[in-house]
């Protein structure tokens, strides 16, 4: 036997089958699906993990991310709130009684780089729209609405591409212990957040694996449709769009794409080279410094 990635484990330990999108929701996130080897897999641009044989033998994995996700959260909360993991309790409990659209902030979720789909680590964070009267916990809903638009932004080019997503089943810390962010990506995606049953997604997926690698005259399986039948389920809880918030989520998601199209460099108007030119100020003057 060989090693594999943790988060393709993990996704195994989802139960990712074909149809199925399994974002593992940490510090950054993955997203993973696998297509079947006797179909044709369009090139999709912006996305650099398509593999023969990845995740499940028979299939090729798909894989995407971003860079940053729980580490945005973390970022404001420890570094510009100067908090704790209290605050970030008590940010959320305000930020949750927040309709949408209601603070008049939209983010872009580049705080390390885009992964995907502009695949350009050099690219930054973008918080437009602040007054004198933003709260902090506005702009940390903003954030998470970011991460948001971010996930439908790469759902929608699997999509595009002819990945049909029918299920999307959600892991990690932030999927098991943030019901409000869990909601947000239901009603920006338009798509039912399920959540994996295990919190230990990759080590389940291991033992899965090492399950049809022994075989059921080992007492494991002979493939891996099975043994993720019998050793991975779902959490009872789901997380349903609400067609109010998706309404207002539409609207806001046409700006993200107008911001993220004009800086990511994707659309004429000369803003693509913006961040970039920032960040050589930036090193040129702490080169002075130095």
């Amino acid at each position: 036997a060989i090693g594999e990635f943790d988060v393709h484990y993990g996704a195994i330990g989802a139960g990712v089958d074909e149809g199925t999108l399994v974002k593992v929701i940490g510090t950054s996130t993955c997203d993973c699906g696998v297509v079947r080897a006797d179909k044709k897999v369009a090139d999709i641009p912006g996305i650099c993990g398509i593999v023969k044989g990845a995740i499940l033998p028979g299939y090729y994995g798909i894989e995407a991310g971003q860079s940053a996700v729980g580490d945005i959260f973390a970022w404001f909360v420890n570094s510009v709130c100067k908090g704790d993991a209290d605050t970030h309790a008590s940010l959320t409990k305000e930020a949750d009684g927040l309709a949408p659209g209601e603070s008049g902030l939209l983010a872009l979720d580049w705080n390390n780089g885009n992964r995907t789909i502009l695949v350009d680590p050099l690219l930054g964070g973008l918080l437009i729209g602040q007054t004198l009267h933003t709260t902090q916990a506005e702009i940390y809903r903003t954030l998470i609405e970011a991460t948001a638009f971010g996930a439908r932004t790469i759902l929608e080019r699997i999509e595009e591409y002819g990945v049909p997503v029918s299920r999307v089943v959600c892991a990690g810390g932030i999927a098991e212990k943030n019901p409000m962010l869990m909601q947000i990506y239901a009603d920006i995606t338009g798509r039912e957040m399920l959540v994996s049953g295990s919190s230990q997604t990759c080590a389940l997926g291991s033992a899965v694996s090492a399950a049809v690698l022994a075989g059921s005259s080992k007492g494991g399986y002979d493939d891996f449709e099975t043994a993720q039948a019998q050793m991975t389920r779902l959490k009872d809880v789901s997380y349903k769009p609400n067609p109010a918030a998706e309404s207002v989520y539409n609207e806001l998601f046409k700006l993200y794409k107008e911001l993220h199209d004009a800086f990511g460099g994707v659309s004429d108007g000369g803003m693509g080279g913006v961040m970039k030119e920032l960040l050589s100020i930036k090193e040129k003057a702490r080169a002075v410094d130095a």
